[in-house]
């Protein structure tokens, strides 16, 4: 029977290193996937993945429920690759703070300019390799803020409340960050994807 994360963690904090090792394993497909997202790099998703871990750890001692490993680490990996990315950048170009008043505000969402029925059903659509590729390419087009959000919420389903937490900004400002994720996802992906037979122009579809 294989051993659960709670076993493992326990284990690794006794100085098993073999059950952290098989912790890493269970988890640093993801991990590594979110970092390498969130970053828009390889070799910075590479850097971050092993950071995290080493973190993880060092302050294994922190964590109350074991079985929450892999949540913690995903929290461990994001803060990890918001901080590459802010000494990439600049820190003012990827900031997560609250300053900007209108992402607590339910209004001004953007209006897609793009409307169209997909050609394929989207769960036909994402069994196709193509098709994943795209989506990456959207997700790691969006701005930081908001990729985070919806990698955190929508990739790794943690809940509003955990994302908030993760990235130090209100559950408000989650759901609307995601909000405004989802239509921008949307749109590029009705580009590559929608029929073109049966598209409505922007501002056609307001009044329907």
């Amino acid at each position: 029977m294989e051993q659960s994360d709670a076993d493992l963690v326990k284990l690794a904090r006794g100085g098993d290193l073999a059950a952290f090792e098989a912790l890493v394993t269970r988890h640093e497909r993801t991990i590594y996937g979110l970092a390498r997202r969130l970053t828009s790099s390889v070799e910075d998703g590479q850097d971050v993945t092993q950071e995290a871990f080493i973190a993880a750890l060092k302050n294994l001692d922190l964590l109350k429920d074991g079985d929450a490993f892999g949540r913690w680490v995903t929290a461990i990996a994001t803060r990890l690759a918001l901080k590459t990315l802010r000494k990439r950048r600049g820190s003012a170009s990827v900031s997560l703070d609250e300053k900007r008043g209108e992402d607590d505000s339910t209004e001004g969402y953007p209006h897609p300019r793009y409307v169209a029925d997909w050609r394929a059903a989207p769960d036909e659509l994402a069994m196709d390799a193509d098709t994943r590729r795209h989506l990456d390419q959207a997700i790691m087009s969006l701005p930081p803020d908001h990729r985070a959000v919806f990698l955190l919420r929508d990739v790794e389903g943690l809940s509003v409340r955990e994302t908030a937490e993760v990235l130090g900004i209100s559950e408000a400002n989650v759901k609307v960050r995601l909000l405004r994720a989802r239509l921008a996802l949307r749109e590029k992906l009705t580009r590559e994807f929608g029929d073109p037979r049966r598209r409505v122009e922007a501002g056609a579809h307001k009044g329907a």
